[in-house]
């Protein structure tokens, strides 16, 4: 009872928050002729009630392309007609063809707020608790405690409930599918895991990992016995759900090869605007658009990143664990993120989610990250009008790691779980006492690194930038994140690969 307790408080604060992030602006609210994401979603639910399923990712009078066109997967379009449906009952001048372009008015905005409040509480924060319960090895409180610190997590927060997206869908569906597979409902966690791939196509930056460790699973059973068996029965699960989500754009060629068109806009380039990965810091110093064909960048952001997860996949594929499982999570989102083509500022968000799973097991360093991708929005929400939110859901979330796990956030050998690297490095550096220098190094990065997002945030809000360099602060913001993207991702890197060598060397001695 006691445990269902703190619990239901921690659901609570993290719902309070939500409605209260919820009553300040949105994206592009007042701002004409295009608006913003606010105005993409209402657009989408508008396209998708008035034109038939076959026009839906088609150019046409009635689908300006250009305007806000359908570029999610078919899921995302279903959600959309969804609400549109229960907007129509209420005011169908709000989804009206053509005519409701722009709408914007208190009774629609408490609309469209609720859509996104209500699928929080149904997907995402039911996977949230089921999580925190099976945790295992620690108190109801602290399971509580855990789920808290999630629940809190200001990025998602912010981009859903304040800016406007419904990014608690795919998360949720994802996390339902990390659930599944971490404890052998593989079927379901499968089925979870395409409806997510199926409702936004960068949950590709889970696929990997996600399918890597499946295969892992099937391998450790023996693709001769049962291994066989529930590989063909995971292969037969994603089909059928990938069929009956694309069902209605496989009856033309044409309209097929539209819709992926749509889900993977190669023309748009290398990045379209600032954002806090290796491409984008790097053209403040080599412009590579203008250095590169377009066809160059995209195939060599493809390498780049396949070379950078492979490792991590291999490894997870050989040595397949829930913990490796989170970790490689980590690691492989990154990398999507850091590397490859095309990526957004909100993408961090499918890095935050396996960071959050793994917040009870390296608390200041995912504590750490998660305050670095938060602080990489800024630049986005600081448009928005969203600045007091950024700012005090910043304070929460800092506050309830602090509360809630003040003994683990610290930086040890033990904690930082860099135990079999140092071991490794002290028998080929034995007089650099790597021991004392990594943790410390660790906790002075942290350090240096709050302190420089503190102060770039004063600045960034209390300073106009040059006229010569209009985007200065926004460029600093995202270059300062990128290095410490950078560094994390070294760093569960170097978790996995160490972990999975220690697991082999057990294995062996027992």
């Amino acid at each position: 009872m006691e445990k269902w307790y703190w619990m239901a408080v921690a659901v609570l604060v993290g719902l309070t928050v939500r409605w209260a992030v919820s009553l300040h602006s949105y994206s592009g609210a007042g701002k004409p002729p295009l608006f913003g994401d606010y105005e993409a979603q209402r657009h989408w639910q508008e396209v998708t009630l008035n034109l038939p399923v076959r026009q839906w990712y088609l150019n046409s009078s009635d689908n300006d392309l250009q305007y806000w066109g359908l570029d999610y997967p078919p899921l995302t379009a279903y959600h959309s007609l969804l609400c549109a449906c229960v907007a129509e009952r209420i005011d169908p001048a709000w989804v009206a063809l053509h005519t409701s372009r722009g709408h914007e008015s208190p009774a629609h905005k408490l609309f469209m707020r609720a859509t996104v409040f209500l699928a929080d509480l149904v997907i995402y924060i039911p996977a949230v608790v089921l999580y925190c319960c099976c945790i295992k090895e620690i108190s109801a409180k602290k399971k509580a405690a855990s789920a808290l610190c999630i629940l809190l997590y200001p990025g998602l927060i912010l981009i859903d409930h304040g800016h406007f997206q419904y990014n608690a869908v795919s998360l949720g569906f994802a996390l339902w599918g990390i659930l599944g597979v971490s404890y052998d409902w593989d079927l379901l966690g499968s089925l979870a895991f395409c409806l997510a791939l199926n409702y936004k196509q960068m949950e590709l930056y889970h696929s990997l990992p996600f399918f890597c460790f499946l295969l892992g699973k099937c391998l450790q059973k023996g693709l001769k016995g049962k291994g066989l068996g529930l590989l063909v029965k995971l292969a037969c699960t994603v089909l059928a759900s990938f069929a009956l989500c694309w069902l209605p754009f496989f009856t033309e060629r044409e309209q097929a090869l539209q819709v992926l068109r749509r889900l993977f806009p190669t023309d748009r380039g290398l990045f379209e605007d600032k954002v806090a990965n290796v491409w984008c810091s790097v053209s403040v110093f080599v412009k590579v658009k203008d250095l590169l064909p377009r066809d160059a960048q995209l195939l060599v952001s493809f390498c780049v990143t396949f070379v950078s997860l492979l490792p991590v996949c291999v490894k997870l594929t050989l040595h397949p664990s829930p913990q490796g499982f989170r970790f490689a999570l980590v690691s492989c989102a990154l990398s999507f993120f850091l590397f490859s083509f095309q990526v957004h500022e909100k993408s961090i968000l499918l890095v935050t989610l396996p960071a959050c799973l793994v917040l009870h097991e390296v608390p200041l360093v995912a504590a750490w990250f998660l305050l670095v991708s938060t602080f990489s929005l800024l630049p986005l929400l600081l448009r928005d009008g969203l600045l007091l939110p950024w700012a005090a859901t910043a304070a929460a979330f800092c506050t309830a790691c602090a509360a809630c796990a003040p003994a683990r956030l610290e930086a040890s050998e033990d904690a930082l779980r860099l135990g079999p690297f140092c071991a490794a490095a002290r028998r080929l550096l034995p007089r650099r006492r790597l021991a004392l220098l990594l943790p410390r190094a660790v906790r002075g990065l942290f350090l240096a690194s709050v302190t420089v997002m503190v102060l770039l945030t004063l600045v960034t809000v209390a300073l106009d930038p040059p006229r010569k360099l209009p985007d200065l602060f926004s460029v600093l913001v995202c270059f300062v994140s990128c290095l410490n993207f950078l560094f994390f991702w070294v760093y569960f890197n170097v978790i996995i690969m160490w972990d999975s060598r220690n697991e082999r060397n057990r294995k062996k001695i027992n």
